[in-house]
């Protein structure tokens, strides 16, 4: 029996510690915050060196985004050349744009040969065009025509996104050749998973992978081992498509080709993740009407503009449901419990065309809504709306009857309520369907249409029956 080596033990180790919480883990704590802005405010840049020291640069980017405007900017003059490119990479932005505002040209171009052909790219669209031909100026040829290229590309696009940096060999290269190329070679990607098989016209006809690579015998032909169905992306596909494929096939590497085949650059997994993480982040929030670059962050003169437009909008849709109500002012004026009830069927209405919304818009970006399972998903939620509608019509219209001491007052709201929920769930459904066939991006628009809809037929049905059946 061999005999197992245990690991050694040193004083310090103690067994029965408790593993460390997130506050012990992650660097960037309160404390942490409050030393730094301390030391910009006493304009201690030795402390302030010193306190940064052992950040990584992801820590150093969530700390500069925790920092106010003035701050963050007097933390780049301060580090200069010291602040590490990565952490600009992991920026975007208005926070990206400031701090590239007081940085020198000199030290981002000195950066950008270090950097990824999309990081690059990332970095210099923050930039407008007097600077970045300030910092293109100073970066050598070879890396500055990659990074012209990127930038020539439609923004979120695979050519923005992608890396030029790849490894693609012909078919008829063994493995054991492969293997001495990636050891001789000094211009290798600094990541890369997969192997690129091509064809003499540099059009990409299959690719490896490293694991399977490695566990091959040198002597084994690329044609005979590589995955000949591999997904292609064209240079011009929407970033958000790229992202979709990426997440249906379970992809880790997949070549961008132009438009006549050829190979032009990689996307990896990890840029694909970080366009998923883009895409619900902005969704999210133009649910909302909030712009998704960084509201948090932005100046309060900024952040007014962007969402006023679209208060501008939802005033408008109020105005209209306003106007419904007046046609039946005659009619409110007698029964006065009609004013105390119709916020009841409008919000009503209003939360449940929500939820179906939010569902749809969320399948429609994941491509689970389509035209082939649109009137199945439309019928389902109708139906929903219908008995959610019975269930809740139900409710209020016997705490209405009670209430007021009115039944058919409760049978007014009940069956009012019952027509909005099913208009709720039918728009919530058909709205996003017909902004997304109209190039629109239903998360854009689609709730404030909606909400239009809830309340408009809330009012109009309910005052209407009450007008039919209670005078």
């Amino acid at each position: 029996m061999s005999e197992q080596i245990q690991p050694e033990q040193t004083e310090k180790t103690d067994q029965n510690e408790a593993p460390a919480s997130f506050e012990d883990v992650y660097a960037v704590s309160t404390e942490l915050v409050r030393t730094v802005e301390a030391a910009l405010e006493d304009n201690d840049d030795a402390a302030l060196r010193e306190v940064l020291k052992p950040l990584r640069p992801a820590d150093m980017a969530d700390l500069v985004v925790v920092l106010g405007r003035e701050n963050r900017n007097r933390l780049a003059v301060v580090l200069g050349n010291d602040l590490a490119i990565d952490t600009l990479v992991d920026l975007e932005g208005s926070v990206l744009a400031d701090l590239l505002a007081v940085m020198s040209p000199h030290a981002v171009a000195r950066a950008i040969p270090e950097l990824d052909t999309d990081e690059a790219v990332h970095l210099l669209e923050e930039m407008n065009d007097a600077r970045r031909e300030q910092v293109l100026a100073q970066v050598p040829a070879p890396d500055r025509a990659a990074v012209l290229e990127g930038l020539s590309f439609p923004e979120d696009s695979a050519g923005r996104l992608m890396q030029r940096d790849l490894i693609a060999v012909p078919a008829y290269w063994s493995v054991g050749q492969v293997i001495d190329y990636c050891r001789d070679t000094d211009e290798l990607p600094d990541e890369f998973y997969e192997i690129f098989v091509i064809d003499p016209r540099h059009r990409p006809i299959g690719q490896v992978a490293l694991n399977r690579l490695m566990r091959t015998r040198r002597p084994v032909l690329l044609r005979e081992i590589m995955e000949a169905e591999a997904t292609t992306i064209p240079v011009d596909m929407d970033q958000e498509e790229v992202a979709f494929l990426f997440q249906q096939y379970r992809l880790t590497s997949a070549p961008v080709v132009d438009a006549v085949g050829r190979l032009v650059g990689v996307i990896t997994f990890d840029d694909a993740a970080a366009v998923l993480e883009e895409e619900a982040e902005e969704d999210l929030m133009r649910l909302s009407g909030v712009s998704s670059e960084t509201d948090l962050l932005d100046t309060a003169l900024r952040t007014t503009r962007t969402r006023a437009s679209w208060l501008l909008l939802n005033l408008g849709t109020a105005i209209l449901a306003s106007l419904v109500i007046a046609m039946f002012e005659a009619t409110i004026e007698q029964i006065v419990a009609l004013a105390i009830l119709m916020p009841i069927v409008a919000s009503m209405g209003g939360n449940a065309g929500t939820q179906t919304l939010t569902v749809a818009v969320r399948a429609l970006a994941t491509r689970e809504l389509t035209a082939a399972n649109s009137m199945r998903i439309v019928g389902k939620e109708i139906v929903v709306g219908a008995l959610n509608g019975l269930l809740f019509a139900l409710l209020v219209g016997l705490v209405a009857a009670w209430w007021f001491d009115a039944p058919t007052l409760g049978i007014v709201i009940a069956v009012a309520m019952v027509i909005n929920m099913v208009v709720a769930g039918l728009a919530g459904t058909l709205i996003p369907l017909g902004l997304n066939r109209a190039g629109i991006d239903p998360a854009v628009a689609a709730t404030v249409f909606l909400t239009a809809v809830t309340d408009v037929v809330g009012f109009f049905v309910f005052l209407a029956l009450a007008a039919l059946f209670l005078l």
